[in-house]
């Protein structure tokens, strides 16, 4: 194994989720929404993966497909396990499976919806160490209260319900459920986003707190550039499905190789007044993924577009070090980025 490839903790290869369409009454499959089609990314030790794009371009279903959470349709997802090692989730039977998920945890979007309202924070959080390691009495009180204090609530809140607490401090709980087994890998599925803008600075520092202090690998899915290049160290983007561009934040947000991140880019609002506003609109439609058209996703809507676009469909490769993109005119464009 490659020095690089030593680094990663994650790494997926070709992975899609097709859902197919049923219609008539014998309900046969007429078609397939590719939801996630060929998608292939990487996440090293200790490192924030920002994966960005459309709402519906297949963001959270890829980040559920790794923990395996939905079942994916094709593709390799290795994960390096610390006790046995690289793994293949998708290959996993029931039992190696409950091993290995204790190392990889999803933090949900909405903190309202992700809690049992029925279940106190004993319960809610301190369920995953019951069922995985038989905890209870006053080992779980105080491996709860732990896990309270690591996010900011108090331990007292033990015996409270949900309702007790606002959509900041009920997303702290999330966090704290997902951080029970001691997890080396986390999916924060749009973790602020349904919160305050002041909030989420604050469980985006907590996100950061945490991740020095247990030593944790985020794959954070956003839409909102503005978080992702606070706290990731690499971005990825996606487009109907696909992997447009990947590589480190700090290179793809002023220097983007892909027309798609281009666009992206041009939304992120700019804290100066005066700065000219160069805000690229996209025409078109966002292409069906029931009904992709043909070569390029995008090309339908690029301004940059050949007519090898319609035809080819571009691979993802790597034009500098760590910087995939999928674009057939990569090497050629000068795009403009983020100062």
């Amino acid at each position: 194994m490659s020095e690089r490839q030593d680094q990663r903790l994650l790494e997926v290869n070709g992975l899609k989720k097709y859902f197919p369409i049923k219609r008539g009454f014998l309900r046969k499959t007429v078609g397939y929404v590719k939801a996630v089609d060929d998608v292939s990314l990487y996440v090293n030790e200790g490192e924030t993966l920002g994966l960005v794009g459309e709402s519906g371009c297949g963001k959270t279903t890829s980040g559920r497909c790794i923990l395996r959470a939905i079942e994916p349709t094709e593709g390799e997802i290795l994960f390096k396990d610390p006790n046995v090692g690289w793994v293949n989730v998708r290959e996993l039977e029931e039992d190696a499976l409950t091993s290995v998920r204790q190392h990889m945890q999803i933090i949900f979007q909405d903190p309202y919806s992700s809690l049992n309202p029925r279940m106190t924070l004993l319960q809610l959080v301190g369920e995953p160490l019951v069922i995985n390691h038989g905890m209870k009495g006053k080992a779980l009180e105080d491996r709860v209260a732990e896990l309270l204090r690591a996010v900011g609530l108090r331990p007292e809140y033990l015996r409270r319900y949900p309702h007790a607490f606002s959509g900041g401090q009920r997303q702290r709980i999330g966090v704290a459920r997902a951080l029970a087994l001691n997890p080396r890998f986390i999916v924060c599925d749009e973790p602020v986003s349904a919160l305050d803008v002041s909030v989420q600075a604050q469980i985006l520092n907590l996100l950061r707190e945490l991740q020095e202090d247990f030593s944790l690998t985020y794959l954070f899915v956003a839409h909102d550039l503005s978080v992702v290049r606070h706290l990731a160290d690499r971005v990825a983007v996606m487009y109907v499905g696909k992997l447009v561009e990947m590589g480190e934040t700090g290179e793809i947000y002023p220097s983007p190789r892909h027309p798609y991140t281009e666009a992206l880019m041009s939304a992120v609002p700019r804290p100066d007044p005066r700065a000219a506003k160069d805000r690229i609109v996209l025409e078109g439609e966002v292409a069906d993924p029931a009904n992709p058209p043909g070569g390029c996703y995008f090309h339908p809507r690029c301004r940059y577009a050949k007519p090898v676009c319609s035809v080819e469909s571009p691979v993802l490769r790597e034009i500098t070090e760590a910087h995939f993109v999928s674009c057939h005119r990569a090497e050629e464009l000068s795009l403009t980025g983020v100062a």
